[in-house]
C-alpha cells in the first residue's frame, strides 16, 4: 500500500478523532438540529467556491449521480443528524468508543456489495466487538459518566449504521472514476443546499448573541475539519487503497476520541472503560485481518 495512502487515512481518522468532542461542545449550547444545519450548510458554502476554482467536475453519469446523491445524504444529513441527537444524550467518550464498530460495518457492507462471504475469522472479530459494544452500554458501574446514557449509546449505533453505508458509498463513487474531492465537495453542497430553508425557517429563535467562542469553534471544525478535510483524505484513501484494507485505520479513531474527551472535557478514564476499549479494538483487529 502506498506511504501516501497510509498516510492520508491517518490524517483523516486524526481529524474524525475529534469529532465527538466538538459535537459534545456544540450540543451543550445548541440543539442537535441546530448543530447540524449550521455545520452543513457552512460546510456547503465553504466547498462552493473550492468546488469552482478547482474546476471539481459534477457526476458524468446516472450510475454515479445515484451514487453521489446516497453519500452525500448518508454523511452530510442522515448521519449527522443522528449523531448530534445521539452524543447529546451519552458522553464523548461513549460516543468515540461506539464508532470503534466502524471499520467492521465497513467492510461488511463491502463485503455485501461485492457479493463476497465473510470468513470465519471475520465473524469471530465481529462477535468479539460487538461483545465489546455491551460490555460499553450495558454496564454502568464503573464505566458510566453522568451524561453517559443508554439511549444514547443505542443512537449513536444507529449512526454508526449510517456512515458505514456513506462511507462505503463514496469509496465506490471513487473507484468509478469520480475525484474524492467531487464526491465531498458537491456532496455536501447539495446537502447544504437542502437542508439551507430550514436553517433559515430556524434561524430566529435561535439566541446566536449568547452562544459561546467554543461552541463557534465547534462548529467550525465539525464544518471544515470533519466535514470537508476529512472526507476529501477519506474517501480518497478508499479509492486507492481498498475500502476493506483503508477500513482497518478506523480502529484508531476511538483512541483519539477517549483521549480528547479526557482531556478537554475531563470524563473519566476507568478500568471498565479500558476494558471494554481492548474488547473492541481486539475484536475489530481480528476481523480486519479476515480474508
Amino acid at each position: 500500500m502506498s506511504p501516501t495512502v497510509v498516510i492520508a487515512a491517518l490524517a483523516a481518522v486524526i481529524v474524525w478523532g475529534g469529532s465527538n468532542v466538538a459535537t459534545k461542545i456544540a450540543v451543550m449550547s445548541l440543539s442537535p438540529m441546530i448543530v447540524v444545519l449550521t455545520r452543513t450548510v457552512v460546510g456547503g458554502a465553504a466547498a462552493l467556491p473550492l468546488a469552482l476554482v478547482l474546476r471539481v467536475p459534477l457526476p458524468s453519469n446516472p450510475r454515479q449521480r445515484t451514487l453521489l446523491a446516497v453519500s452525500g445524504f448518508c454523511g452530510f444529513i442522515g448521519f449527522p443528524m443522528i449523531f448530534s441527537y445521539g452524543q447529546q444524550l451519552t458522553s464523548a467518550t461513549h460516543g468515540a468508543l461506539i464508532f470503534a464498530a466502524l471499520p467492521i460495518f465497513t467492510s461488511a457492507y463491502a463485503m455485501a456489495w461485492d457479493r463476497r462471504w465473510p470468513a470465519a475469522k471475520w465473524w469471530l472479530g465481529c462477535s468479539l466487538a460487538l461483545l465489546g459494544e455491551v460490555v460499553l452500554v450495558g454496564t454502568r458501574q464503573g464505566l458510566s459518566t453522568d451524561n453517559a446514557g443508554l439511549l444514547g449509546d443505542g443512537i449513536m449505533f444507529a449512526s454508526t449504521l449510517l456512515a458505514s453505508l456513506g462511507y462505503v458509498v463514496g469509496g465506490k463513487l471513487q473507484q468509478a472514476g469520480y475525484p474524492s474531492a467531487g464526491t465531498t465537495f458537491w456532496g455536501v453542497i447539495f446537502a447544504g443546499i437542502v437542508l439551507l430553508p430550514l436553517l433559515m425557517w430556524i434561524a430566529p429563535n435561535v439566541p446566536w448573541q449568547n452562544i459561546e467562542t467554543r461552541t463557534w469553534v465547534s462548529v467550525a471544525y465539525l464544518a471544515i475539519g470533519v466535514t470537508i478535510v476529512g472526507y476529501v483524505l477519506w474517501y480518497w484513501a478508499l479509492g486507492h487503497g481498498g475500502i476493506a484494507r483503508i477500513g482497518l485505520f478506523q480502529f484508531l479513531q476511538p483512541i483519539s476520541g477517549v483521549l480528547l474527551a479526557a482531556l478537554l472535557l475531563d470524563e473519566p478514564l476507568t478500568l471498565g472503560l479500558l476494558a471494554a476499549t481492548v474488547i473492541i479494538l481486539t475484536g475489530v483487529a481480528i476481523a480486519q485481518r479476515a480474508r
